[in-house]
């Protein structure tokens, strides 16, 4: 990427990039990525075996320029696998977060320095999207996501993470990159939540964000109602059973805390 940041070292704590998962979003992914970097961020676009059309939309973005870098899957494993491919690649480069942010426009790309100054203050934390909706958001996938909610409060023992399911936040790469080596993640949908909790799981302090969000009238959706509910019950389950052998070390968390704060 040429002159941007390199290594981590003493000297540079703190330097951000964004992954940008891509499948078939050639129409909105530009305008995503043209704002992250006007907020100073490097951007690595991971196209998941999209078609023809996003394939060469995303050649003509990338074109003669060293803010954007192109990973190439070469079929569609799912956002997951993408997103897993675009940490590994940006942990070997030397940044020390990643700015997750969906490629359809959904998320508010002018909350990114509140992300960053967030990131900045607590560089050890996951800086989690809160979702704030309008009025275009689908009411079944609204209600839906409260049933995760409660199931997250259970797998964590806490109400530290108010949405897990938000695809927009900020990671801190060598906890996550240690976390990936140490179990892969899910490839699809079930990754967001995932991920939060097995990195809270290891410690890694919350912060949570307020920000908008929107579902575009033209939007792309990749969210399949019976295949990924199936897949979120499976990660529910697989959570649930790998909290239990955790609760006394997520109940001395709680209560050291407690006593911390008192």
């Amino acid at each position: 990427m040429g002159g941007r940041p390199g290594p981590r070292d003493a000297a540079r704590t703190f330097a951000p990039c964004a992954v940008i998962p891509v499948y078939n979003h050639g129409r909105t992914v530009g305008a995503t990525a043209n704002a992250l970097v006007t907020h100073g961020l490097p951007v690595f676009l991971v196209d998941d075996g999209s078609d023809a059309e996003t394939r060469d939309a995303l050649d003509r973005l990338v074109e003669g320029r060293d803010d954007l870098r192109l990973i190439r899957l070469p079929v569609n494993g799912g956002k997951g696998k993408a997103l897993t491919a675009g940490f590994v690649a940006a942990h070997a480069a030397g940044y020390s977060h990643v700015l997750q942010i969906d490629a359809d426009g959904q998320h508010d790309t002018n909350d990114v320095p509140r992300f960053l100054e967030a990131g900045r203050a607590a560089p050890n934390a996951m800086v989690c999207g809160r979702p704030i909706y309008d009025d275009s958001v689908p009411r079944a996938r609204l209600y839906g996501r409260y049933l995760t909610h409660a199931f997250v409060w259970l797998e964590t023992l806490s109400f530290d993470i108010d949405d897990s399911m938000c695809g927009y936040r900020l990671y801190p790469l060598d906890e996550t990159r240690a976390e990936i080596a140490r179990k892969p993640l899910p490839s699809r949908m079930d990754f967001d939540t995932e991920i939060a909790v097995r990195l809270f799981w290891r410690g890694v302090p919350v912060r949570n964000l307020p920000t908008r969000v929107i579902y575009p009238e033209d939007g792309l959706s990749h969210f399949r109602m019976w295949r990924d509910n199936a897949r979120i019950t499976a990660m529910h389950t697989r959570l649930v059973l790998g909290m239990l052998p955790r609760v006394p070390r997520l109940i001395a968390r709680k209560f050291t805390r407690q006593r911390t704060n008192a």
